[in-house]
């Protein structure tokens, strides 16, 4: 299928850039997917056109962006990012002194941007009219050979940005690419650089790690990399310093990723409720030694394991609500008896909370009958005896019946 079918938007922004004068291309993750035979979901576009020459020729676009100004054009509903071909950082003043970049709005070339992307296979440029491909570093041999390779130094590189830890992994785990040895070899040694990433930076990192249909992958380039504890630091370590992982999570993570191709929605209440149930729940059993019921244990160690993850991964709480309320339902399960069983089958969260009981139980067989419970009440059974309540009969009053004193 020609190109401009696979992006009719992108190929118009980068025709009428080129009309008005100036270099334009789909560039990055795009290029990338097209020649792997995928379809890409977004298109980026590069040009030589500063953030206000690209506004003079779409008068309509947004400009965003400090550290990173860029240009969004909507064509067709379609949103379409354009940004300005980048140079090498100049002053050391947009530079931290750990070797982040703090801000990247420096002009340069074609070559210039090429290479101070991140991975050589994100280095491809393509222009979708003429069907030409321009390739400065060499990412298309390593495209083919399914190599993972950083452009320039990799400890300058991580340094300059430590998601890029992150991204190395991700393409392991999704582009089935395999680190260069130069690329692979300092991650676990640099993963302690995450620390300094912004939290809310690393909570839309996770999402793009576990929630984006090759989770369980993504989980074990982690493991393989020493990443998974810098991003869980409550996850227990085992004797080689990885993160310790159970049976919920790799079943909670083969649930999402099947859910992803199924084109069904995931959220990441759920996702952060498998990540973290561990600690929750070791927590939980300490406090329950107490005189703490299992309700307010989990309610209590729920708020602590959110109030110690979110230093690390903003999650804003419209999801950290709904992932407490899983945790806590675990403990209304228990509730067996009467009119208590409608009590939880009413809970908002119920749903949710019932397929993670479900992921429970896969870990620990003494919970199956209590699945199988909850399976069977979600039909209806067992129905509590009482639960069909005798309609009273209204009383009659008395005709002779005086008002009681104080009534009248």
């Amino acid at each position: 299928m020609p190109v401009q079918q696979f992006c009719p938007n992108a190929t118009e922004v980068v025709r009428r850039l080129q009309q008005a004068g100036y270099e334009a291309y789909i560039v990055g993750g795009s290029v990338r997917d097209l020649l792997l035979g995928k379809v890409p979901k977004d298109f980026d576009v590069a040009t030589d056109a500063t953030p206000e020459e690209v506004k003079v020729v779409f008068p309509r676009a947004h400009l965003i962006g400090r550290r990173f100004r860029l240009a969004h054009v909507r064509l067709g509903g379609v949103l379409v990012e354009v940004a300005t071909f980048r140079a090498e950082q100049a002053k050391s003043s947009d530079t931290h002194e750990s070797g982040r970049i703090l801000r990247d709005n420096v002009w340069g070339t074609l070559e210039e941007d090429a290479a101070r992307r991140d991975f050589t296979i994100n280095a491809l440029f393509m222009d979708p009219v003429s069907g030409d491909i321009r390739d400065f570093t060499g990412g298309y041999e390593d495209l083919s050979n399914r190599c993972l390779r950083l452009i320039g130094d990799p400890l300058t590189r991580y340094r300059e940005d430590a998601v890029r830890l992150l991204r190395a992994a991700r393409f392991v785990a999704k582009l089935g690419v395999e680190p260069h040895p130069d690329t692979g070899a300092p991650i676990a040694e640099l993963a302690p650089l995450l620390e300094d990433i912004p939290p809310a930076r690393l909570f839309e990192e996770m999402c793009k790690l576990f929630l984006t249909g090759h989770g369980t992958r993504t989980l074990e380039a982690l493991q393989r990399f020493g990443l998974t504890r810098v991003m869980l630091p409550l996850l227990r370590a085992t004797q080689d310093g990885k993160a310790e992982t159970g049976t919920l999570l790799w079943a909670a993570l083969k649930n999402t990723d099947q859910r992803v191709e199924e084109e069904k929605s995931v959220t990441p209440a759920f996702l952060f409720a498998a990540l973290l149930w561990q600690p929750v729940e070791e927590r939980a059993a300490k406090y329950m030694e107490g005189d703490m019921t299992p309700l307010q244990a989990l309610e209590r160690a729920g708020d602590e394991v959110i109030g110690l993850q979110v230093r690390r991964t903003a999650i804003p709480r419209r999801f950290s609500a709904v992932t407490r309320q899983i945790w806590e339902i675990q403990a209304r399960f228990t509730r067996t008896r009467g009119k208590r069983v409608y009590s939880v089958l009413r809970q908002p969260r119920f749903r949710a909370a019932y397929d993670f009981l479900l992921l429970r139980a896969e870990q620990d067989e003494s919970l199956h009958p209590l699945a199988e419970f909850w399976t069977e009440a979600q039909k209806g059974q067992p129905a509590p005896a009482h639960h069909s309540r005798r309609k009273r009969r209204p009383r009659r009053r008395s005709r002779n019946r005086k008002p009681a004193a104080g009534n009248n």
